[in-house]
């Protein structure tokens, strides 16, 4: 392993509820209907993936780029006045960062990514969202720019995530897959049965990777 790379929500931020709460306001409040399956079929979703699946699959009464901005002008105003950062996880970054270089491959929008960092400072050699690639989670892409960014094969790359999609992303990336399932949103059991390593809390994922 030369490289680890890092999901953002649900792996360092809990974010996936606060997701989940103002995509479902603005749906609500924009006529449309909120779906049983959707809460897990947007997790991973680029940002004009998820906008398109609000408008043309959920009826909201907006354009997709007019639900993305308000969604994520939402989302920032939650970022401001406080991210709600997991427990130990920004310690956990900078003891993994000791040893090798990270990353960030996230399906939040670069606005989001850099202020989770600026919050932080941590020493995140690269961070991609699924916005700047072909294709959000399951797809492969925002782990494969992530390693290319950071110049290291695919395949030696050790990668975290909370969520069905973003497993089933880094999975299909050729990378070494450490799961920290997300107690708000559990990952697919099927899903989980096929990656390297089911961690208990991001605060043992150094000892998992042998660094503790």
């Amino acid at each position: 392993m030369e490289a680890v790379i890092f999901d953002l929500d649900g792996v360092l931020v809990d974010s996936e509820r606060t997701w989940d709460e103002v995509r479902r306001a603005v749906v609500a409040e924009h006529g449309g209907t909120w779906l049983p399956e959707s809460t897990r079929a947007l997790q991973g979703m680029s940002t004009p993936e998820w906008a398109r699946y609000l408008v043309e699959k959920l009826g909201t009464r907006l354009t997709p780029g007019e639900a993305a901005t308000l969604v994520v002008k939402r989302m920032a105003a939650r970022y401001a006045e406080k991210p709600p950062l997991i427990e130990g996880g920004v310690e956990v970054v900078r003891a993994v960062a000791d040893r090798w270089p990270v990353a960030i491959a996230s399906s939040s929008p670069p606005l989001l990514i850099k202020g989770y960092l600026d919050v932080t400072g941590l020493p995140v050699a690269v961070a991609v969202s699924s916005e700047q690639v072909g294709a959000g989670k399951p797809a492969p892409d925002v782990y494969l720019r992530a390693a290319e960014l950071l110049d290291v094969p695919a395949a030696d790359c050790a990668a975290v995530e909370d969520s069905t999609n973003g497993l089933k992303s880094a999975m299909a990336a050729g990378m070494a897959v450490y799961a920290v399932p997300n107690p708000h949103f559990p990952p697919d059991p099927e899903v989980l049965k096929e990656v390297t390593a089911v961690v208990d809390g991001i605060t043992a994922l150094p000892a998992a990777l042998g660094t503790a």
